[in-house]
């Protein structure tokens, strides 16, 4: 009887340690936040969807904002968006993919601000077919945007941050980078390989005082669908994404990412996985990884074969079918019309896809051109040959 009571005593004792432990973190973080006010932040892809949400909730924190993309007008647009809410902000045209302008943007940021206390690589896209119809080049321009650049940006700001023992560093990956999934290996591969580049360099910076954040979202409701890049039989790859994507079971806002994104780096955490179906999948495919992948096998199967347009890449926008857009889409297209993605479209002309593509603008203007064309004859308009390269998100 004496050790029974004994044990439960143990018990609560250890309860209430917990409890107390749980109260007292919590205190410390709500009370030893990193205060954003009059902070740099570096923020790569912030000209429209998560990166222009993201942009909005840093100005009201305080923070004074550079963004980068490498479409002016949709900088423009976002700049003047921003400078209306009070912000001090920084439109700064950049291909990230290049370490040269990529250089020569922190540089211009420093002429600016002067230091640079937060980077945010936000810079990223989508693309989606099966894998019998990925070329090296698909493979080559995902790494290129999701690996690369991050790799060039954050070398570019770290000796000054490492210099003061201060700095955030934040990588948007993906759910994608800790779960694989069907019909996006080429994506999945480049979002794995950011994440261990941005859990590794957590574990190397903790020394100088330079915490690192990796952010797994799932599916986020910023209506870039249409600029998403699709391959194979791209109407139906196009119609299950898109309506996956705005579901609101199992897709978030961008405004919960943002939050939840801001506070996380704000506390120095070391991850952020939202919405929870993302943070449940991530923890089964580590717990259960033979268990995933024969269900992931299955789901494969329902998917859409190959054909259709083979190995040329199709805008999102150019795939629509009868059930997308839809009223199962309706969350998406109005995220798309709150997030500089629609006028982007608009301000284009009705070839432009509203992104900007890695090549040069003459080759850029040549496939805008070419789409217009298309789509005035009433051909359905697809990329131009040879297949541009991909577009930033």
């Amino acid at each position: 009887m004496d050790s029974q009571n004994s044990l439960i005593l143990i018990a609560m004792s250890v309860g209430a340690l917990l409890v107390v432990l749980w109260a007292v973190r919590r205190w410390w973080r709500e009370h030893h936040q990193y205060d954003l006010t009059g902070k740099t932040v570096l923020l790569t892809g912030g000209s429209r969807g998560l990166g222009l949400v993201m942009a909005r909730q840093l100005v009201q924190q305080g923070a004074r904002l550079a963004i980068c993309a490498r479409d002016r007008a949709e900088l423009e647009r976002a700049r003047n968006e921003l400078e209306q809410q009070g912000g001090q902000v920084l439109a700064l045209p950049c291909d990230v993919t290049d370490k040269s302008q990529v250089e020569q943007m922190v540089q211009q940021m420093r002429d600016r601000f002067g230091q640079i206390d937060i980077l945010i690589n936000n810079a990223g896209t989508d693309l989606v077919g099966p894998m019998d119809v990925l070329t090296m080049e698909d493979y080559d321009d995902l790494m290129k945007l999701h690996f690369w650049a991050p790799l060039y940006t954050t070398y570019a700001v770290l000796p000054e941050m490492r210099q003061r023992k201060a700095g955030r560093i934040v990588n948007i990956s993906s759910i994608g980078g800790k779960v694989v999934s069907p019909h996006m290996l080429a994506y999945c591969a480049s979002k794995f390989a950011l994440t261990g580049l941005s859990e590794g360099m957590r574990a190397e910076l903790a020394k100088d005082g330079i915490p690192v954040t990796t952010v797994c979202p799932g599916f986020i409701r910023t209506g870039v669908i249409d600029h998403a890049m699709f391959k194979g039989q791209h109407r139906k790859e196009y119609t299950w994404f898109s309506i996956a994507d705005s579901l609101p079971l199992i897709s978030t806002s961008a405004e919960n990412v943002a939050r939840h994104t801001i506070a996380a780096f704000r506390h120095g955490d070391a991850e952020v996985i939202v919405p929870f179906p993302a943070w449940l999948s991530a923890k089964l495919f580590a717990l259960f990884p033979g268990l995933n992948s024969t269900l992931l096998g299955w789901a494969n199967r329902l998917l859409p074969g190959t054909g259709g347009i083979g190995t040329e890449r199709a805008l999102g926008k150019d795939s629509h079918s009868f059930l997308s857009p839809s009223v199962l889409t309706t969350l998406s297209e109005r995220a798309a019309r709150r997030n500089n993605e629609i006028a982007a479209e608009k301000a284009h002309g009705a070839g432009a896809n509203g992104q900007v593509e890695t090549g040069s603008h003459e080759q850029v203007e040549a496939q805008q051109v070419s789409a217009t064309e298309a789509k005035s004859s009433g051909i359905t308009a697809r990329s131009p040959s040879p297949e541009p390269a991909i577009a930033e998100d």
